[in-house]
Parts: C-alpha cells; structure tokens; sequence
C-alpha cells in the first residue's frame, strides 16, 4: 500500500526550508502522497531515503517509457481501477502497423497519416507511435523500412518480430530511440532478454494465456529485465478484454507483481471490418489498454478515439477547460457579434457549433472561470458584472470591432445592468438561455 502523508513526513528532514516550493515538509508531504509533487524536489533526503520512499511509493503497474525525449510515451502506473477512484494517469498510445512487405508507397502513405493531428479545447490530439513488422523474415528488409521510419517521423517506435536475429538488425538502425521490442515467447525469451538489457529497451512478452504470462514475466524479471510490457496473446474481444480486467485487477488489488506490467492489444487482429477495429479500441482504451496498435489511421475513426481517450484521462475532480481568449469563428470582421460565455469546455463546444451552424461570423469571448458552467460560475461569483467587464477591458476585442454590442448568455441576463455600468458606451444585448437557439438569434444581428 503507498504510504500516507503522515508516514512520508516522519522521514524527512523537517528542515521546512522551502526549498521544495511549499513552506513545510508537511504540506511537501502531503503533495507527494497525492502524487502532486517529486521526491528530487527536496535537496535534503538522504539515499537510504530515498530508496525506501521510491520503493513504498512506486505504483502497483510499473510505469514504462517507450522512446526519449518530449514525445517519449509512458505507459502504465496506474492505481486505480475506475476513474471516479483518483484518476488515470497515462493514456495509451496508438500506434499504425507497416509491413516490411509492404510498397513504398504504401508505407509513405502510412508515415503520413501517423501524422495525423487535431486540436479540441486547445489540446493537441494524435498518435504517438508506429510499429514495424517484420513479415518477411528479412533482416536487410526490415531494417530498411526501420530506417525509412526513423528518418521520416518522431514517432516513437515498436519493432515486432518473434526473430531475435531480425530484431536485433531493426534495434541496430533506432536504438538510440529507445524502441519497445516485441515480443518475447517461450521460444526466444533468453535471447530477446539479452536484447532490452544491452540496449536498455522496453520488452513485450507475448503469451498463450494467462498462466503462462505468469511465468514468462517472472523469468524476465530474474533476468534483469525491468520494463515489460503484457500481451496475454488473446485475439477476441471478448478474451482479450477480460485478460485486461483480470491484469489489471490482480495488480492492484492482488499486488500481483508478475502481471503489474501495462499491456498491448491488437484490435486489427480481432477483425476485418475497419470500423470494428474502431469500435474494439474504444473498449480497451477504458479497460485498460496500455498501447493499441491499430491495422491503420483512418481520420474518421482515429478523431474520436482521440476524443475518448482524452475524456477518459482528464481528472474527473478537474473540469475540462478550454483556455481563455478571442475566438474567431467564421472569419469575423469590425461588423460581427461579440457573444462571451464560460471556459468549462462543454459550453465552449456548444455555443462554438451553433454560432458555426449560423454562418454569421463571429466573435466569441471565453472567460476564465476556472472550468465551471455558466450558472455555476454566476452562482459563485466568477461570471457577475464587474468580472466580465474586467475580462472585456483586458481582451483587445475593442480593438476589433466598431461597434460596442456585447452578447450575454440568457442565464446571466441579471449582470446586464452591471455590465452597462462597468462598461460605459457599451450596450449589453442579452441573448438565448439555450445554445439551440443561437443560429436564430444570430441571423437578427446587426451592428
């Protein structure tokens, strides 16, 4: 069990030097044990410490980095099995499968839709690794396409061949890049163990079963070999998925060390229907994949799995925010309505998509109000008269437009004439109580 702030401040050095950015070791304390703050912060923990409190403190699934530097993915160290618990702590990585049989141009096709990017909220969403399979068995081919790869995307990478002899030809080309190798087996597990140690990788190990993950997990563990990552080798849904609640389960529950590893699914080996591929991946991005590796990226498909897993990984005790500013919506000019609401990302999206559905250009102002809806940001104080008026005054809108008509949200039609005040000149129209009603409301501007 992780150790209570109590039990974490009885090792410190109570110095409450503030060196670590909070005044007391207590309250340094108190944040590590929420897993708010580093252990490194504090300058005066000695190694014996150091070691007992990074050992007490380490998460039931170990936390496993695939790549280096900014886009390197961490998987695992997870602690809890349902989101509502804490939160979850590290979204899975998508990866795109290409083939060391496949053309050129199919592979430049495939290198280009790793790319694939989409902002939501602010938020940059996109996958983050490609994982090369050697299906020829050709050590000179599949070291090529590794090359072509790792010249051609920062992708992190997966190197998939069960032939240590082809899997060392690929980890030769990127290991610097510090690759997931897979996967050991029964078969070859001494020599792919020797593999990740000498060039400090992550491993898979696949299995027949859970049972015989078991074993294979414990002898990579004897061997040395620390970062693991699990595939029970289950290739039906249903399988695989009660493989990942029992994983996950005995490794938080059971502190069942050999099976507290993330894991990797293949949803494209489930089926051959591109859109249940889709749908498979949505299951295991909640329970409780640690990598997809999907057949490949379809826009219309990866989008909202993009979505779903940052829904699922936000800290439900945290609302979704998006960040405060102007929003140009329609490519508005000095004519167009000026429409201000919260920054809780639900009402951001809505309002945006129905002034989008009206066609009338348009400015939308989003307030900061620390992610809370309209009614509860006014019954808090944080959307009245006075702070709306200081968030006009500061955002440069008056640099934008001619006009001075400010749209108000129906729910706060009762700050309409403290607006006016804090904002003389300014004429505060209030506008529909109801998002749907926006397109409508719209279509009567006039400057």
């Amino acid at each position: 069990m992780p150790l209570t702030g109590i039990e974490i401040f009885k090792l410190l050095p109570k110095k409450n030097c503030g060196e670590c950015g909070v005044p007391t070791c207590l309250a340094f304390a108190m944040n590590l044990a929420g897993g708010k703050a580093e252990l490194s912060a504090c300058p005066y923990i000695t190694e014996e410490v150091q070691v007992q409190l990074t050992e007490a403190a380490a998460p039931p699934i170990r936390l496993v980095t695939i790549g280096v530097g900014d886009r390197a993915l961490k998987a695992g160290g997870e602690t809890v099995m349902f989101r509502h618990e804490k939160r979850f702590e590290n979204p899975p990585g998508f990866a795109i499968l290409i083939s060391d049989t496949m053309g050129d141009s199919e592979v430049d096709a495939r290198l280009e839709r790793s790319k694939l990017q989409y902002e939501r909220v602010g938020i940059a969403l996109r996958p983050e690794l490609i994982a090369a399979r050697s299906d020829s068995g050709d050590a000179d081919k599949f070291s090529a396409l590794v090359t072509k790869i790792k010249q051609n995307s920062d992708c992190d990478i997966i190197l998939m061949s069960d032939n240590p002899g082809v899997m060392a030809a690929g980890l030769k080309v990127c290991a610097d890049r510090k690759p997931l190798l897979y996967a050991a087996t029964k078969d070859n597990l001494d020599r792919m163990a020797d593999l990740a140690k000498e060039n400090s990788c992550p491993l898979a190990v696949k299995a027949s079963g859970l049972e015989e993950l078991v074993r294979l997990t414990a002898k990579l563990t004897e061997a040395g070999v620390k970062d693991i990552v699990l595939d029970s080798g289950s290739r039906t849904m249903r399988q695989a998925f009660e493989d990942q609640v029992i994983i996950r389960s005995a490794a938080l529950t059971k502190k069942f060390r050999p099976l507290g590893f993330p894991t990797i699914v293949f949803p494209g080996e489930m089926t051959d229907d591109p859109m249940k591929e889709a749908v498979i991946a949505s299951i295991f991005v909640a329970k409780y994949a640690g990598i997809i590796v999907l057949s490949d990226f379809c826009g219309e498909s990866l989008f909202p799995l993009l979505v779903e897993r940052m829904n699922i990984y936000t800290d439900p005790q945290r609302p979704l925010m998006t960040t405060e500013g102007i929003y140009e919506i329609g490519g508005p000019d000095e004519n167009s309505p000026v429409l201000v609401t919260t920054n809780f990302s639900l009402t951001y999206f809505l309002v945006s998509g129905e002034i989008e559905t009206s066609r009338v250009p348009s400015y939308l102002m989003v307030m900061d109000t620390e992610g809370l809806s309209v009614m509860t940001a006014w019954a808090a104080g944080k959307f009245v008269g006075d702070a709306i008026a200081a968030f006009i005054k500061k955002s440069g809108i008056m640099d934008k437009v001619k006009h001075h008509k400010l749209i108000i949200p129906g729910y706060a039609a009762v700050e309409s004439g403290a607006l006016e005040e804090e904002l003389p000149g300014w004429e505060v129209i209030v506008g529909p109580r109801d998002g749907a009603h926006i397109p409508a409301f719209l279509k009567t501007w006039k400057p």
